[in-house]
């Protein structure tokens, strides 16, 4: 959650540098503004006076963009939906899918520089960035209103659609094996479909990158506060990405020019504003991380976790750690965004992750049946 804090637990408010000057180019609006009132549902759906940043060169990390639609059900039990994604298809019907969550208020481009690394490390596989309601990808009700729901369970289906999408989307006959991998907000996603078993066998494991239950939770009533200190608008991308960088919310400066574009809107005063209104997604914070270790511990699949810092674990974290149930890896020099901040090294423990675990390069003994057929004694 402290997708814009670093901050769960680790980064206080205080710690934010003390020559970062708020000037001109970082001024704060009063909330009457058009810019800062704007809410997310309006940025993720601009107006004709708003235009969303510059295009990022997304085809430098990954092969595919869509926009998937999904139909409202005739019975209007479903919504109806169009999400952002983006793909880089599997090289076969047997290697893996990793499938990417962001965190809170960021976006699928948060994992660029560490999708193009898992390329070069793990080249058969597929990577499937996709984009949370809110946050690039929009939902309407069945009255035709943006829903803006993002209760855990929403998001879970959420991801599960766009999985579904994407598979309907390349004409796959069945889903690959699939690793799932989420940061923050998107790390308790990944883990709610995990320990709800919606994957089935086809679920290799899943890694939750920089977030547990316990500090989460404690970091939740800092949150506003620390809202209350961003910036509300910049006077352009360059600044936008400059404050991310002194303000060490991002430590490198190149994932920093990936990533930090989409997460702004320009308004009609020209100024860039965030695209989602982290403060009014307030009411969910606790559903998000409420009982999420016992989640993590109690799914199915392999279980990697990556942490900016041991501090991190809380006691039933520390308990299935000694007890071996899950993979621990920390990064002590990384931020909250340690995928950003260390791709190549995030993309080493995950690739080791995914080979460990990857079954179809077992080698099963033969069966006796088979044997006893070929006339061989057992």
């Amino acid at each position: 959650m402290s997708d814009l804090a670093k901050s769960f637990a680790k980064t206080k408010l205080s710690s934010l540098p003390p020559e970062l000057p708020l000037y001109e180019e970082h001024e704060r609006e009063d909330d009457s503004s058009s810019a800062s009132s704007m809410s997310s549902t309006g940025t993720v759906m601009p107006t004709s006076s708003q235009r969303p940043a510059p295009a990022i060169h997304w085809s430098d990390y990954f092969a595919q963009e869509f926009y998937l639609e999904h139909p409202q059900s005739p019975d209007s039990s479903s919504s109806q939906a169009k999400f952002h994604v983006y793909l880089t298809p599997p090289s076969s019907v047997k290697a893996s899918l990793l499938v990417l969550h962001h965190g809170a208020g960021s976006s699928a481009l948060s994992f660029a520089l560490f999708a193009k690394e898992i390329q070069k490390q793990l080249p058969d596989v597929g990577i499937l960035a996709v984009e949370a309601r809110d946050h690039g990808s929009v939902v309407w009700g069945p009255e035709g209103l943006i829903d803006s729901d993002l209760s855990i369970d929403l998001l879970s289906q959420d991801l599960l659609d766009m999985l579904h999408l994407t598979q309907a989307k390349m004409g796959w006959k069945e889903l690959p094996p699939i690793v799932l991998i989420g940061h923050s907000l998107g790390g308790a996603v990944v883990t709610d479909v995990a320990n709800k078993g919606l994957l089935g066998n086809k679920l290799l494991g899943y890694a939750v990158l920089d977030v547990v239950e316990g500090s989460a939770m404690d970091a939740l009533k800092h949150m506003q506060a620390y809202l209350a200190t961003r910036p509300k608008t910049f006077s352009s991308l360059d600044a936008a990405i400059e404050w991310h960088i002194r303000s060490r919310t991002l430590r490198n400066p190149q994932s920093a020019r990936a990533s930090v574009p989409s997460l702004l809107l320009q308004n009609p005063e020209g100024r860039w504003a965030w695209k989602t209104d982290l403060s009014s997604t307030e009411a969910y914070w606790e559903n998000w991380f409420s009982g999420m270790s016992s989640k993590f511990l109690g799914g199915k699949g392999a279980k990697l976790l990556l942490l900016a810092g041991t501090d991190r674990l809380d006691k039933e974290l520390m308990i299935g750690q000694m007890q071996g149930k899950f993979q621990l890896q920390v990064f002590p020099a990384a931020g909250h965004f340690l995928h950003e901040d260390q791709p190549e090294k995030t993309a080493e423990v995950v690739a080791e992750f995914v080979k460990r675990n990857d079954r179809s390069t077992l080698v099963l003994p033969p069966k006796v049946s088979d044997l006893l057929a070929q006339g061989k004694k057992v």
